[in-house]
């Protein structure tokens, strides 16, 4: 689903949901990963290759390709991920900076059903619209917005 920002905190999160269902995966995030993540979302493609970029080249150039991200467990609190590349290597890594690297290659992203009963959170279809419009009216609002005007 992408980035958002949890308040008060100030804290990034990414939002995954579920292909066919109506969870959603909610994992704390750095800025860095957060920015990386949006930037491969909007299709930022920087003038110098920064960290997954590179990665990604790298890989490549070892004649490998991502095959999926799966996302295999957490403990206290902490989220853990693996890359598995086409040629069977497996490597841990942090899920923030599998799912930039997924986001660079196409690679699918997938999760432990185990993890996802732990610590998904459902949000029905009737309500998804809901919460879709009212992130859509967050995302144009400002503070002005709810300034009082005299005589109002």
């Amino acid at each position: 689903m992408g980035v958002r920002v949890e308040m008060p905190s100030n804290s990034p999160i990414v939002l995954l949901r579920e292909a066919d269902g109506e969870r959603y995966l909610p994992i704390w995030i750095g800025a860095v990963e957060a920015t990386a993540i949006a930037f491969a979302q909007q299709g930022v493609v920087p003038p110098r290759p920064l960290t997954h970029d590179l990665l990604k080249d790298v890989i490549e150039a070892t004649g490998n390709t991502v095959q999926e991200i799966r996302i295999t467990e957490m403990r206290e609190n902490v989220f853990y991920a693996t890359l598995a590349l086409n040629s069977g290597v497996e490597v841990s890594a942090r899920p923030s900076d599998s799912i930039a690297l997924a986001l660079r290659t196409g690679a699918r992203i997938v999760c432990a059903e185990e993890i996802l009963d732990e610590s998904g959170i459902s949000v029905p279809d009737e309500q998804e619209e809901t919460v879709e419009q009212f992130r859509e009216f967050l995302d144009h609002v400002s503070p002005e917005d709810f300034e009082q005007r005299p005589g109002e």
